[in-house]
């Protein structure tokens, strides 16, 4: 045993923000209030429904990880958020179409209270979409400032503890750091000037992190991942983690990849193409936005691979990736994998995959479980990039120096030894017991 983090209580409302309320907030809010009614179950949920080991496998110990660690219960969590249209969270979620409607009809009162408050938005950066919800005459600064407020009065008015944001809405165009994201005062310059450079989900997180309110980012753009907002959330005590949630396609590729180099088996070429129908299929039509997503789940197979040690199985993978727009399919997306990798004497096999999952629906649970463990890790004083949230993120942030860990079960093995950690609990290290006992 060693010592335990200093773990304030989970007293009172936890107010759960999401920048975008569109198909995965409103699934995210439908389900949760659907739990708490029992008109639903938590699938795909680590913190409701996932056991932690502790200990020797000897020892049977593998509590629920809600009873291990203290986190915020669903009873106490209140939900907003900002989004370009007025739809309430019922109006959204029936537009979205992901839940069945007889569900969402028996929490309509429940969601029709739930709306977006005007969000910070420009069309340069999400070209296909627009909406008249929006914050307009404000400078950057302004709307940072406007955000902050917003924030305040969400809190006030709900009679929330403590705030957590998480950011839901659409891929933005492609960006690279440069010099306005170096340092805060050049960031603060940057917004003051309306720099080009500076996106709307930049400004959510700048204005989370001022604020000491924990932010993640679930989509692929740049956001809180640069140096000025890395080294203000140490400061503030905001603990970040993104980018881009794990749903579909790259999550198959996080489970299959490992499995091909714990055997070292090689690859030739891995190609992808998705189909899907709802908003964020449409936003990707954009040649920008979808540059933005392809980055995200390009870098997942070098970074698994590791080809640069192993160049005779993954120095010479052609590895490419397709999205297409589909408004038929809607949320329902659809991805196809052809994957050629070789055995023994390089001779060739093939595997197919052809994933039909439905994005909101894994990303829901994501949302709740990312909300939870960030209100955790500011309850524990942890601040800045929580690398061990990995788990949940195609493109995870590490602090700058260091190289992202895409394996999902080392990913799963970090978050669980981090919660060890946490309350004092021996790491898991799976030596043998006759290393284990000595």
């Amino acid at each position: 045993m060693t010592e335990k983090l200093a773990i304030k209580p989970a007293r009172g409302k936890l107010g759960i923000l999401t920048p975008g309320m569109g198909a995965v907030s409103s699934t995210f809010m439908a389900g949760v209030e659907a739990i708490r009614q029992g008109l639903s179950f938590p699938v795909g949920s680590v913190t409701q429904l996932g056991h932690i080991r502790l200990g020797k496998r000897t020892d049977a110990r593998q509590p629920l990880i809600k009873n291990f660690v203290p986190l915020a219960s669903l009873d106490d969590l209140v939900f907003g958020g900002w989004d370009i249209f007025t739809d309430d969270v019922y109006a959204a979620a029936t537009k979205a179409g992901v839940l069945p409607q007889t569900l969402l009809d028996q929490l309509r009162a429940r969601l029709e209270v739930i709306k977006p408050m005007p969000a910070v938005f420009d069309q340069y950066y999400v070209k296909k979409l627009n909406g008249p919800n929006v914050k307009s005459g404000l400078s950057k600064l302004e709307q940072a400032d406007a955000l902050q407020k917003d924030m305040e009065t969400f809190k006030r008015k709900n009679g929330c503890d403590r705030l957590v944001m998480i950011w839901c809405g659409s891929t933005e165009i492609f960006l690279k750091r440069s010099e306005v994201h170096e340092s805060l005062t050049a960031f603060e310059k940057g917004l003051r000037e309306n720099h080009a450079q500076i996106s709307p989900s930049m400004i959510y997180a700048y204005a989370a992190i001022k604020s000491g309110i924990p932010y993640a980012n679930g989509a692929p753009n740049l956001s809180a991942d640069i140096p000025a907002l890395e080294q203000f959330a140490k400061e503030t005590g905001a603990p970040t983690c993104g980018k881009d949630y794990k749903t579909g396609q790259t999550l198959l590729k996080t489970v299959l990849a490992p499995g091909f180099k714990a055997r070292l088996l090689g690859l030739n070429g891995w190609f992808s193409t998705n189909i899907l129908g709802n908003r964020d299929g449409e936003v990707l039509d954009d040649p920008d936005s979808f540059k933005t997503k392809e980055e995200s789940k390009l870098g997942v197979l070098d970074a698994i691979l590791q080809p640069q040690l192993y160049p005779d199985l993954y120095g010479n993978i052609y590895h490419k990736v397709r999205i297409n727009y589909y408004p038929p399919r809607g949320d329902n997306k659809e991805g196809w994998d052809n994957i050629d990798i070789f055995g023994w004497c390089g001779m060739p096999m093939q595997i197919k995959v052809d994933f039909l999952c439905r994005d909101s629906i894994l990303a829901a649970p994501l949302v709740l479980d990312i909300a939870l463990f960030l209100d955790l890790a500011k309850r524990g004083g942890l601040k800045g990039i929580q690398e061990w949230l990995s788990f949940f993120f195609k493109s995870p942030v590490v602090p700058t120096g260091l190289y992202a860990e895409h394996d999902l079960f080392i990913q799963q093995k970090k978050l669980k030894n981090t919660l060890r950690w946490m309350m004092g609990e021996e790491l898991i290290t799976h030596l043998g017991r006759e290393y284990y006992d000595e």
